[in-house]
């Protein structure tokens, strides 16, 4: 241990970690159902698989009804113009997320407005919720980011003492519970990524999880071109195509048969990787939330103490990472520091009309900007590989604290 691999010496692992996705014969034989079937795209709507796969999962979170969708991002833009949020309303968004949040919001024609995140969790700050809402507030989106859920319980409360509608970001949150209850099944609607790195995936796709039956019905409408959903109301809507074809759908339902044990085991491992990397100088760790009564996540966020890493950044500790052989990367960086949220590039009105409240240079967050910088995301790979995977994670990162002054300054 007494080089680092980046600079040559030998990693701390040498094995690949399990791949992902995960598949096995099951996938081949439920996607070569479908071709066979001569029905691939998602019209009628909901498809067979797919309104198979919305009926098993809204059970396994707990919620009354899941319509499936083409991805996570146009989840939460249907879940806005489902509850009749866009032109000039407002709608509150951590200033911590990745940028599919964001712009689904504008793609809804609304206006994000963004609020500073919790130390330590990077979650949306429910105190700071208050003092962002106007009369022209209609939503709050809080994010489940990585490991840690957003806090429902201060978050739910001031959402019904404001009469605001609550948008789960679940994105990271398949199969978590707080305090037994499902991530997205605590206000009008829960978003679900299932894009290929998430924890549930089929590639792409997304869906909406809600308990109430006109919303859900309203959300497959507008998927589906704007077809009434509901034969005696007839309702229409004002609809485009984000329907989610049944290839996918597919793969989501065998996916979710083993979704169950995979979330069993990377808990148990992350328990573990808890009490272990506790010991590593320089490294903070944010326990579980014990309101957190079932445990899953997309990535594992560790906060790095600059001054215990030589004053290294998380950009060079997670290339030394992974010159060890462990999948990491960093976190989402704030938004007024993130190249991917480009508003000023949009035509859209609500862009064009608020481009000063979208300006980027006039942003301040103290606690994201400080905090997103130090963030370092350990693959979920790693809480796949038995005991051994998380103590090779611990291992490298020590070896790197040790050495942290010999770390290579990676540029931006």
């Amino acid at each position: 241990m007494s080089v680092l691999a980046i600079n040559g010496g030998t990693p701390i692992r040498t094995g690949e970690y399990p791949g992902w996705p995960a598949y096995d014969e099951r996938d081949v034989d439920a996607v070569t159902e479908v071709v066979r079937s001569g029905r691939w795209g998602g019209f009628p709507s909901p498809g067979r698989k797919a309104a198979e796969f919305g009926a098993r999962f809204a059970a396994y979170q707990g919620a009354s009804h899941c319509v499936a969708v083409a991805n996570g991002t146009v989840a939460i833009e249907v879940a806005l113009r489902a509850l009749g949020i866009g032109w000039r309303d407002e709608v509150i968004v951590p200033a911590v997320s990745f940028v599919a949040t964001y712009n689904a919001v504008l793609a809804a024609g609304a206006l994000p407005v963004f609020v500073d995140v919790l130390p330590g969790t990077l979650t949306l700050d429910p105190q700071q919720i208050e003092g962002a809402v106007t009369p022209r507030t209609r939503a709050v989106v809080p994010v489940h980011l990585c490991q840690h859920m957003a806090d429902m319980d201060a978050i739910a409360a001031v959402a019904r003492r404001r009469g605001l509608a609550l948008i789960e970001d679940a994105a990271h949150a398949h199969g978590q519970r707080w305090r037994d209850r499902g991530a997205g099944c605590f206000g009008e609607f829960g978003s679900f990524s299932h894009e290929a790195s998430k924890a549930l995936t089929a590639g792409e796709g997304g869906s909406l999880v809600t308990d109430d039956a006109v919303l859900a019905r309203r959300a497959a409408s507008l998927i589906d071109c704007g077809r009434p959903k509901d034969e005696a109301q007839r309702e229409r809507t004002a609809g485009t195509n984000y329907r989610l074809g049944e290839l996918q759908a597919a793969l989501l339902c065998t996916a979710l048969e083993r979704f169950p044990e995979q979330q069993v085991e990377r808990a148990a491992q992350a328990g573990y990787f808890e009490q272990l990397v506790a010991a590593v100088p320089g490294v903070r760790l944010v326990p579980k939330d014990p309101r957190i009564t079932r445990w899953s996540f997309w990535r594992f966020q560790l906060l790095l103490e600059p001054d215990a890493f030589a004053g290294a950044g998380n950009l060079a500790v997670a290339a030394a990472m992974r010159a060890e052989g462990i999948p990491c990367g960093t976190g989402f960086p704030a938004v007024n520091r993130d190249d991917l949220f480009q508003p000023e590039l949009s035509r859209q009105p609500v862009a064009v009309e608020y481009r000063d409240r979208l300006d980027k240079t006039r942003m301040h967050f103290p606690v994201a900007d400080e905090q997103a910088a130090r963030s370092l995301l350990i693959s979920a790979n790693a809480f796949r590989a038995g005991r051994a995977g998380v103590e090779h994670a611990t291992l490298a990162l020590g070896k790197i604290q040790h050495h942290a002054n010999e770390l290579p300054r990676p540029s931006r």
